[in-house]
């Protein structure tokens, strides 16, 4: 792939660069809750100003229905860049209309500018080639004769989606900062690990990490499941697991690996239960096969967080995506905080993947420098370790 280094080296001074960032960030109406997307952007628009380029990036915020919805504005994104960089960031009321036309024509050399959500524009994501195809060329126009594409959403690559994949055809294309990062530590991954190689997922859902987890199994020597998905594993050894979070028709699934795998998957061995889903819950600490009816875990208990740590502590190796519990609430948040802890106090090469696990690393005042790596890839990384291909990473490799 060429990368951003290799954009520099041309020269940018002068030039239009069209970068496809993540900014995906949460939002509590129009505050963001956690600027760590943003952030993450900033290396690769700081380069690119620095060296003189006109800077338009597009980027996608929730999931709009194809047409423009104020509620998935990028203008608290604009804000928070500005103020990370110091300088105004131009926000485009289109995406590529009159105003994404004049805005970019507006910019100076070192200039950056926003298109607005690219996902207000139903090509976007449409599964139709010729459509995704016009908004490339779109995209391209409006950033005219000489421009070049910087992928740096890795977030989106797993997405054949038109200012991912079809744009990096339209343009010379280049992987940003974030994309090399990631391809980098993903293939450290699923590659030569240093051993003893341990996995941690959370998450709600069996089903959304079931994948994963087979393509990891032969892979690690631990697989220590928390979160939600805990409690399909528990019930299918036979465990009453009260209004926790269930799914039934993946039983069969966690049985059969629990049978595979019995020596390398570890389950909690204690819950912090709940009353009721809420900040304020009654709760109680009791054993995995304790959990009374009508109530639901919503962390693993302080033995859970023991048992996980030792596996941490001695590991060559940590992958972890999705917290442990509800880390959002006070009351259940000290099993997330002690897998996070244990990891950092190790000396394994680590990546936090998933944006609910960088989110709790954050939230929960935990130094992010404890971490060899914080993904902001989610469903891509997840993808990838599981082997399936990334157009969007094909794309940049001549490979689609």
């Amino acid at each position: 792939m060429k990368n951003l280094d290799d954009l520099l080296s041309e020269g940018v001074r002068g030039r239009r660069v069209l970068v496809r960032a993540d900014l995906n960030v949460p939002l509590d109406g129009d505050k963001i809750t956690d600027d760590g997307r943003v952030r993450a952007s900033l290396p690769t628009v700081t380069k690119l100003t620095e060296a003189g380029a006109q800077v338009v990036l597009t980027a996608h915020l929730g999931r709009p229905k194809g047409e423009p919805d104020p509620q998935f504005s990028l203008a608290p994104v604009a804000r928070r860049l500005g103020e990370l960089l110091g300088s105004d960031v131009a926000l485009a009321g289109d995406l590529v209309g009159e105003s994404a036309k004049s805005t970019v024509a507006g910019l100076a050399d070192g200039g950056v500018a926003l298109l607005e959500n690219v996902r207000f524009d139903a090509r976007e994501t449409s599964k139709d080639d010729a459509e995704r195809e016009s908004l490339a060329a779109d995209l391209a126009a409006l950033v005219g004769e000489g421009a070049a594409f910087v992928s740096d959403g890795f977030g989106v690559v797993h997405r054949k989606q038109a200012s991912v994949f079809d744009v990096a055809k339209e343009l010379p294309a280049y992987a940003g900062g974030l994309v090399l990062a990631e391809v980098e530590v993903l293939r450290t991954l699923t590659g030569d690990a240093k051993r003893p190689y341990a996995v941690v997922l959370g998450g709600s859902k069996v089903s959304d990490k079931l994948g994963v987890i087979k393509a990891l199994l032969p892979k690690v020597d631990k697989l220590l499941i928390g979160g939600g998905m805990a409690y399909t594993f528990l019930a299918a050894q036979g465990r009453g697991v009260g209004s926790s979070l269930l799914q039934e028709d993946q039983i069969d699934n966690t049985k059969k690996l629990l049978a595979d795998a019995a020596d390398k998957i570890v389950l909690p061995v204690d819950i912090v239960a709940g009353d009721r889903f809420a900040a304020d819950a009654e709760k109680e600490t009791v054993g995995a096969d304790a959990i009374p009816d009508g109530w639901m875990g919503l962390d693993i208990g302080p033995r859970s967080v023991e048992l996980f740590a030792e596996v941490l502590r001695g590991a060559g190796t940590v992958f972890w995506n999705g917290p442990a519990g509800v880390f959002e609430f006070p009351a259940f948040a000290e099993g997330t905080r002690g897998i996070a802890q244990a990891i950092v106090d190790s000396d394994s090469f680590s990546v936090v993947g998933g944006g609910d696990s960088a989110a709790a690393v954050r939230t929960l005042g935990l130094p992010e420098g404890g971490f060899s790596h914080i993904s902001t890839g989610g469903g891509a990384s997840l993808e990838y370790l599981e082997g399936k291909a990334l157009p969007g990473v094909q794309v940049l490799e001549g490979e689609a």
